[in-house]
């Protein structure tokens, strides 16, 4: 094996030991082996260090910093570390499947354009279903930032990218380092801005590469963030933005927080800033008015209810990454994505 590898592989973690021992090893069964696995520990954290000292592997590196910075700060600080040309991202709660590496080294390899953004589909796996996201893949011409957040149905999802999918250059990752101190939509604002520079492109591998746990039950960071600092976030990124873009995610994902006031007031500030800055489409008005109108938990009902989705059983503790992947490989759904839009966080 070379002795700089191929790809390196970033988590950042702290205080989940099991997990990120699970995403670790599916790191190390990738069918191309030649990769390093970085693992930034977000602060002290002696049962993490110690799982992870247990797997006998020399390409996992482990990297503990002195203080809690936040889940971006470690991104930024293994990918500082990484060695090699490529450096792809890994939440310490998901999987990938043993091809994601080779799938996505060749789609960059023979890329248009020399600084690709490379994500793929994945498996969505949540205690009452699985589906397969993103539904669909970037047309021809079409804006990317639309493509990411313009609904052509009432679900999200057709359109999506998730930190554990992504594979781009080093060097792009350090040109557009996280911002550190966004509560929510890392990999959307990453991707934006990475999106701003002339020489990147976003592809999508069309399999399913990457298994994304989802307990829909947990508290999520995402709905506890105030919504006027999502609606700072979404001004300073309008100029990475269409105005069909900018419509749609002050009408689903800025509305999604504001809706909790039940105020009028801001019903009405955040309809007017999407119709001031933005091109709301008929679609964003419907899914405007759902998201004010319907608590969540009934949303999530209607929704299975009308897709016809079952509660499954919860999946039982994980087999090693090797045995999984022949077995958890469905074939794409068109069932819509759950409204989950934070990140997992370390």
């Amino acid at each position: 094996m070379s002795p700089t590898p191929d790809v390196s592989v970033v988590i950042p973690t702290f205080s989940r030991p099991d997990l990120v021992t699970r995403a670790v090893r599916s790191a190390l069964a990738q069918s191309h082996e030649n990769i390093e696995v970085i693992v930034v520990i977000d602060g002290p954290d002696p049962a993490t260090e110690t799982a992870l000292a247990a797997i006998d592997d020399t390409r996992l590196r482990v990297i503990p910093l002195a203080e809690q910075g936040g889940a971006q700060a470690a991104r930024n600080a293994g990918i500082g570390a990484a060695r090699a040309e490529w450096t792809a991202l890994l939440d310490d709660d998901d999987e990938w499947l043993p091809e994601k590496i080779a799938v996505q080294l060749g789609l960059a390899r023979s890329a248009h354009v020399a600084s690709p953004i490379v994500a793929s589909r994945l498996i969505n796996r949540t205690p009452r279903a699985e589906l397969v996201m993103p539904r669909r893949l970037p047309a021809d011409g079409e804006p990317r930032s639309e493509y990411l957040t313009v609904r052509r149905g009432l679900f999200h999802g057709e359109g999506f990218v998730q930190t554990s999918t992504i594979l781009a250059p080093t060097e792009l990752w350090r040109r557009v380092p996280f911002q550190v101190g966004l509560r929510r939509l890392h990999e959307l604002d990453w991707t934006l801005r990475a999106l701003g520079h002339d020489d990147v492109d976003l592809i999508v591998a069309e399999q399913p590469l990457v298994l994304w746990y989802t307990d829909e039950d947990r508290p999520r960071v995402s709905f506890q963030a105030p919504w006027q600092n999502q609606l700072e976030w979404l001004r300073r990124s309008r100029p990475l933005l269409t105005k069909r873009a900018y419509a749609a995610l002050a009408m689903s994902v800025v509305s999604s927080m504001a809706a909790t006031t039940h105020s009028p007031k801001v019903f009405c500030t955040v309809l007017a800033e999407a119709r001031r800055h933005g091109r709301p489409g008929l679609i964003d008005y419907v899914t405007y008015l759902q998201i004010w109108l319907i608590p969540p938990r009934l949303r999530a009902i209607l929704r299975d209810r009308l897709l016809g989705r079952g509660r499954t059983a919860r999946p039982a503790a994980a087999a090693p990454a090797t045995s999984r992947a022949a077995a958890h490989v469905p074939a794409p759904r068109t069932a819509a994505a759950p409204e989950r839009v934070g990140e997992h966080r370390p």
